[in-house]
């Protein structure tokens, strides 16, 4: 059976004078949509209940969502990418990428990959991805397969990654160099469809994804799933007009202007919602045209979450209304009116949906608790043992008592009794090799490191392409006639040379593209290498960084710039809890090996003097952190991390564009290793520890102590994430006994960090014979003017004051009081 339907009977109102494609499905196609929907609300439901019992922590759903997304999995294809939000789950059971029995192991925090592929148990549930990397990190057929960028919770926060996966499929049809790229694209036929709730539209990140696409033209596709609520708030409160598409209509594209297809649908109807996707990712897909899929009159039969019930803020009225128009119930009117199936067939189908729930649960409980329950015996029959005298003792008894009593046993239960029963053993025993101590401490053991692989792995790539593994310097070479010029043409004659061997390099950002960027170091190479390679932005920061995102998830090596560092901030949300999280939440499962360029420290005032490092590297972990003090050094770091599958952040030194340094001749193959320190300077006195552009501070200073009989072992940190990872300083403290770190950031900063490393985990402490200081800025942002400067941030003077004190406070008869 056939069923066709008329084209003016489209629900709700489409902007293009196009005939909308006639409806036609099968019977079956229509009968397993109802199957899939049904399924989806089943294990909603059951959900909430999992979790109301204590079963599950948290539960979020897509009850009430389930009829749109049967229509969108209709038009997603291969290659295709989803960059959604949590209510997408009967999006993913349609397209195939999600079971029932992965929907439940989501919600109990599973962390068996199999079982639970989106996160492995690192989030929470219906936060979706897919694994498009093997387990060596390198990267899957992508146009094979049907592609899901890892969720993250913060509202609107899965927008700006949207911009850069549909950019990538207009940089594939249009840039010529990367035709042979076929795992990744198939002529820029692939689609980027974004999912979004009504109320997170209201977030600047979703107003900056739309302008942005709007502006670039690329087949993004984002459908809007409206229930009328943000939690409590009705949209009075949350939208101009009170509706997402009307506010949006200047964004609609005309005769005149390029910009978006927008389409308004009712959620619950399901012939109206096929037609309009069918018709709207057309257009996306052909013509790389923007498109908007406002969803409305959905509802949330459950509320938001399990922390809430939604009958506390909606009317009796308004409940009403949302159980006559249950997208489910009408699918089922619809399909009874339509003779598709009479309520028999559908209440059968209802019930199997129910059963087949229900049997997912228990599968998924029993493949989550079953592997708990067995390292309880094995931990119960370590601890049994008749030999050990303590092993008798009445609070070891009560513990494992106490253990075994546990209806439901995880992990955190074996493990505290373990560390609890360890603190009672004896340490003597009449068999040392089969003794209660050695037994239960080779256990813990054996545990903590499996357990530290299910929750600490993966924060870094962890494949052969890691640039932790990129160990082997290779030092830029000179030629006898090699000429002395202004650094900025050291990083732009990398660059070239790195564009001529790279055709998957591209670098974006504000004022990148035509005039080469505000410090001219890409100066001609637009023109050298297209504007699809090298390309101006908007003053957009977090899209920015979003677009380099997507670009690198889909087998691009962008390099994002954000023109001073202080404007960072502004993307700092998307690189923390995106990209920098990204390999860590997916456990290796994806990546995104994004470069962002910045530029930073000792310009003039509040918003250009750019040295808040600690409030970055103690947000960004899972991102390498480089602080080059020179522009060759810079270069060395490009060209280490385009070797490498790891994201980083590089901040080039803001006063240095303009300094005179020798050009190497092995342009873009000199690499610079991460986390090992320069020494710059050798000394026997102090330590001084610093980086970036106070490398050059520090050496004015050193000058002037030796001067006064001091000699001061300057070491540039040159990454501070890694840091130091064969502890090199502690070496230079041991001959010193004395250490000062130094930077341009607030008290209590980076320089803090620095030291904690040094002396805590580097064991330092031990070879300490004075207190360690510390030099920074003031607590206040740098005033203007080169006075400003000089009293809001550390100069020469300070730092030779700082070291010419701590060597009077250990030798005051040789270094009498100056200051």
């Amino acid at each position: 059976m056939t069923i066709m339907k008329d084209n003016s009977q489209q629900n709700g109102k489409n902007p293009s004078n196009s005939k909308m494609p006639v409806f036609k499905f099968s019977k079956e196609e229509v009968l397993n949509d109802y199957r899939i929907a049904n399924e989806s609300r089943q294990v909603s439901l059951i959900g909430r209940r999992e979790v109301l019992t204590g079963k599950a922590k948290f539960g979020i759903f897509g009850d009430g969502k389930e009829v749109p997304q049967l229509a969108m999995a209709k038009v997603f294809r291969d290659g295709d990418w989803r960059s959604g939000y949590y209510r997408d789950q009967t999006f993913m059971m349609a397209a195939g990428l999600l079971s029932m029995e992965q929907f439940f192991a989501m919600l109990y925090g599973d962390t068996d990959t199999d079982a639970n592929p989106s996160s492995s148990g690192r989030l929470m549930n219906n936060h979706f991805s897919t694994r498009f990397l093997e387990d060596d990190g390198s990267w899957k057929v992508q146009t094979k397969l049907k592609n899901s960028s890892a969720d993250v919770s913060p509202t609107a926060g899965q927008m700006p990654r949207l911009l850069g996966l549909a950019l990538a499929s207009k940089i594939y049809r249009n840039e010529k160099s990367l035709q042979a790229h076929t795992n990744f694209s198939s002529n820029g036929n692939e689609v980027a469809f974004g999912t979004i709730g009504d109320a997170s539209t209201s977030e600047g990140p979703f107003f900056e994804t739309i302008n942005a696409a709007g502006v670039l033209q690329v087949p993004l596709a984002i459908s809007i799933w409206d229930d009328g609520w943000g939690i409590s708030v009705p949209k009075k409160h949350q939208t101009t007009k009170q509706s997402i598409s009307a506010a949006l209509k200047g964004f609609e594209r005309d005769d005149k202007h390029d910009g978006f297809e927008i389409f308004e649908v009712k959620g619950w109807d399901y012939a109206a919602l096929c037609k309009t996707y069918e018709k709207g990712i057309e257009i996306c897909r052909k013509e790389h045209i923007p498109v908007v899929f406002h969803v409305t009159e959905l509802t949330q039969p459950q509320g938001h979450s399990t922390s809430g019930s939604h009958e506390r803020y909606k009317t009796k009225d308004q409940l009403l209304w949302e159980q006559q128009y249950d997208c489910i119930k009408k699918m089922r009117e619809w399909i009874i009116n339509e003779k598709i199936a009479a309520s028999a067939e559908l209440d059968t189908i209802e019930k199997e949906a129910a059963k087949s729930a229900r049997t997912a649960r228990k599968k998924a409980w029993n493949n989550f608790t079953q592997p708990f329950e067995d390292k309880r015996k094995k931990f119960l029959k370590v601890v049994d043992i008749t030999t050990c005298n303590c092993a008798k003792t009445a609070k070891i008894d009560a513990i494992k008592q106490e253990l075994g009593k546990v209806a439901d046993p995880i992990m955190k239960d074996i493990t505290s009794s373990a560390k609890r029963i360890l603190r009672l053993i004896c340490d003597s025993c009449s068999n040392p090799d089969n003794s209660l101590k050695t037994n239960v401490t080779n256990w813990l053991e054996k545990m903590m490191e499996e357990y530290r692989e299910k929750y600490s792995s993966h924060l870094y790539s962890e494949s052969e392409m890691s640039a932790l593994k990129i160990v082997t310097q290779i030092k830029p070479l000179y030629l006898d006639d090699s000429p002395l010029v202004p650094g900025r043409e050291i990083l732009r004659d990398n660059f070239d040379h790195l564009f001529k061997n790279k055709p998957e390099l591209i670098m974006f950002g504000e004022d990148v593209g035509k005039i080469g960027g505000v410090n001219q170091t890409l100066e001609g190479l637009q023109d050298k290498f297209g504007s699809n390679r090298i390309s101006d932005t908007g003053i957009r920061e977090a899209t920015i960084i979003g677009q380099g995102i997507g670009l690198a998830m889909r087998g691009l090596r962008p390099i994002a710039e954000i023109q001073y560092f202080d404007y960072l901030l502004y993307g700092l949300q998307v690189i923390s809890d995106d990209l920098a999280t990204l390999q860590y939440r997916t456990k290796g499962g994806q990546k995104a090996p994004l470069i962002i360029s910045t530029r930073g420290h000792r310009l003039e005032g509040i918003w250009h003097a750019g040295s808040p490092l600690s409030m970055v590297i103690n947000s960004v972990r899972g991102l390498h952190v480089l602080v080059p003090r020179n522009m060759t050094q810079a270069a060395g770091f490009y060209n280490t991390m385009l070797a490498s599958d790891d994201p980083a952040l590089i901040i080039e030194p803001l006063n240095a564009y303009r300094l005179r340094e020798k050009l190497p001749s092995n342009l873009g193959e000199f690499k610079v290793p991460l986390g090992i320190p320069e020494i710059i300077e050798d000394g026997t006195d102090v330590t001084l520890v610093t980086y970036g552009s106070c490398v050059r501070i520090a050496q004015e200073a050193v000058v002037q102590l030796r001067e006064f009989g001091i000699s001061v072992e300057l070491i540039d940190a040159q990454t501070l994430l890694p840091f130091d990872i064969h502890h090199k300083i502690a070496e230079s403290l041991k001959k010193t006994n004395k250490i000062i770190f130094f930077d341009e950031d607030v008290p209590g900063g980076a320089t803090t960090y620095m030291m904690q490393k040094v002396l805590e985990e580097q064991k330092a402490y031990y070879f300490l014979d004075s207190e360690p200081k510390t030099i920074t800025a003031k607590d206040h942002r740098a005033a203007y003017s080169t006075d400003g400067d000089y009293f809001s941030n550390p100069n020469a003077e300070d730092v030779f004051e700082t070291v010419y004190n701590l060597m009077h406070d250990f030798d005051p008869g040789k270094f009498p009081k100056i200051f």
